[in-house]
């Protein structure tokens, strides 16, 4: 799960992220997470928690988020750097989605992305659409293909819904055909 450290202007962001939790708890999915508790990362924890499910947070010990942690996750591993969170996530996950987030969400999707295109894993991901969020950034990845710098396959494996209910279920029918 990739989302943001912060909650954003308006609480649809923190509703969309605790009905994620739910859907994920409910379908007996893991959260990995970046284990934070502040922001979208503890709304969406605390959710998946709330409805019996298991949340690993993957912390870095060099970056001072240590000390902002989840309290009662499943598990909590603390590995070196922040690359090797994203490593660690990475090779936990089973698929990948994104919710609303700043630069750093757009930088862990984009080189999941990157890192399927380049045959580095073939696990599923998508976006959680809420409020129409990523709306814009879908209307750019159209336009790099329009213009050629993006293959309309590789525009297709972003799986981008506004439900909750609906991304998981597509994504676990990506992950059950890899």
């Amino acid at each position: 799960m990739f989302c943001g450290s912060s909650s954003g202007d308006t609480d649809i962001y923190g509703e969309g992220a605790r009905e994620l939790g739910r859907v994920l708890a409910q379908h007996g999915i893991r959260l990995i997470f970046g284990g934070g508790r502040s922001g979208l990362m503890g709304e969406i924890a605390g959710a998946v928690l709330a409805a019996g499910g298991e949340a690993v947070g993957i912390v870095p010990r060099d970056s001072g988020e240590h000390e902002n942690t989840f309290s009662g996750l499943t598990e909590l591993q603390v590995v070196d750097s922040t690359r090797q969170r994203k490593a660690r996530m990475a090779e936990l996950a089973d698929g990948f989605i994104a919710l609303p987030g700043g630069v750093g969400t757009m930088e862990e999707f984009f080189e999941i992305w990157s890192w399927g295109r380049m045959g580095l894993h073939d696990k599923p991901f998508g976006l959680l659409n809420t409020a129409a969020y990523y709306s814009r950034l879908m209307a750019f990845i159209s336009h790099m293909s329009e213009e050629g710098f993006l293959s309309q396959r590789d525009q297709a494996r972003v799986i981008v819904e506004e439900d909750a209910e609906s991304l998981v279920s597509i994504l676990e029918k990506g992950i059950t055909q890899v």
